[in-house]
């Protein structure tokens, strides 16, 4: 048989299986719906029944508290607690809303076996499987009503080098990672990680020199073609989190030089150097090692990762990122952060992005668990005021459970 032939076949095969997937999908919905209708019917005729048979009665004013004095009303024209009084008014009046749509769901996959793979430091967070365990968790966000994921692969230390150039491997774990779930889920939106720490021995984003400066525009050039690696995979935007000085511009050239065009650039627009980000490290094992003999490695980011007590250095970043091409500007972290966020929002027509951290995850989970929070309660605010400061989309590993949450309430 010919490579097209097979190809074809294959073609037909998922094409085939995706439509029987939304079928049994679109049957369930509908089968939900009845019951939810004949519910609401039978509940409607109750209510009805209840209030024909209620004899009319004269409503008895509320008792006020023992010992409570007697006040005149005080001469207010306006009363803001009005507006706040039962929860239909209060909801008439919500200016800010979260839905599933609002968040992209994290998550990291490994290729050393057919088991899922717990983060210690992330509770309720997994290395997954890839095929197995990374469809499955997928699928198990998408019937939460979570649509847009973010792939980051573990990559073994024997394909890690000084230079990072598993990173652009066309069978490198993300790469084939993001044709699966294009395969499997075709109207998912991908995201993916540009960078080389997962993949770089000295656990930076960047190449390093043995004096220990980080190298800008030779990291660029291979940032290029693992952008380009990853379109090619299937890839529907790109989230270059390097911070290195003019990637967008170059990445964005070299997407449209192969032709995608279509191809979107989420920019790390205000990626701080933040103390938050340990569990991630743990997940990936990308933190900066001790230095090696001879070579002095920065022992952590804060040469190219944006100074935490910076606010003005962040308008820079993002008019340069938005000159250059970007179609979303992120900030990360996203908690400690706000400020950040709605600066950017109020001096951009970009979408922003921010991203609730590993950091942030396991303390909101910490605190639960030890009873000081209650979880949902705290997670739903967290992420309500992420997007009251102006952020379009949140990337968190809250997305399956707020999004159900969220159905819930």
């Amino acid at each position: 048989m010919s490579f097209s032939s097979v190809s074809s076949a294959t073609t037909t095969a998922t094409t085939t299986s995706s439509s029987s997937l939304s079928s049994k999908r679109s049957a369930k919905m509908m089968m939900m719906m009845k019951k939810k209708q004949s519910s609401s019917k039978t509940m409607i005729t109750t209510i009805t029944r209840a209030a024909a048979d209620r004899p009319e009665t004269t409503r008895v004013p509320p008792t006020n508290p023992e010992g409570m004095p007697v006040v005149p009303p005080q001469d207010l024209a306006s009363r803001p607690r009005r507006n706040r009084r039962s929860q239909t008014v209060r909801k008439a009046f919500q200016e800010t809303i979260l839905t599933p749509d609002n968040f992209i769901y994290p998550i990291f996959v490994h290729d050393e076996g057919d088991e899922n793979i717990p983060i210690g430091s992330m509770p309720g967070q997994d290395r997954l499987s890839f095929k197995t365990g990374m469809i499955k968790k997928v699928a198990e966000a998408r019937a939460a009503g979570v649509n847009q994921v973010v792939v980051f692969p573990k990559t073994p230390d024997r394909l890690k080098t000084p230079c990072g150039k598993e990173a652009f491997n066309p069978q490198g774990l993300a790469q084939r990672s993001i044709s699966l779930l294009k395969d499997t889920f075709p109207d998912l939106e991908v995201y993916t990680d540009v960078a080389l720490d997962p993949y770089n021995t000295l656990g930076h984003d960047g190449m390093v020199r043995s004096d220990g400066v980080i190298l800008n525009d030779e990291t660029v050039y291979y940032l290029c073609q693992q952008a380009v690696s990853q379109a090619r995979a299937g890839a529907d935007v790109i989230s270059p989190s390097d911070m290195m000085d003019g990637r967008v511009g170059a990445i964005r050239q070299a997407l449209d030089d192969e032709g995608f065009t279509h191809v979107s650039i989420m920019s790390y627009t205000a990626k701080y150097n933040s103390a938050y980000y340990g569990p991630f490290r743990e997940a990936l094992d990308s933190a900066p090692p001790p230095g090696s003999e001879g070579w002095k490695i920065p022992k952590d980011k804060a040469e190219y990762q944006m100074d935490p007590a910076n606010v003005r250095e962040c308008l820079r970043e993002s008019a340069l990122d938005e000159a250059e091409g970007a179609d979303i500007m992120m900030v990360k972290p996203a908690g400690a952060y706000l400020d950040i966020i709605k600066m950017l929002k109020d001096n951009t027509t970009l979408p922003i992005s921010a991203y609730q951290v590993s950091g942030e995850y396991s303390m909101l989970k910490a605190a639960a668990a030890a009873g000081y929070l209650n979880e949902r309660a705290a997670v739903l605010e967290s992420l309500m005021a992420i997007k009251r400061a102006g952020a379009d989309l949140t990337l968190t590993y809250y997305a399956i459970d707020a999004a159900r949450w969220l159905q819930d309430s």
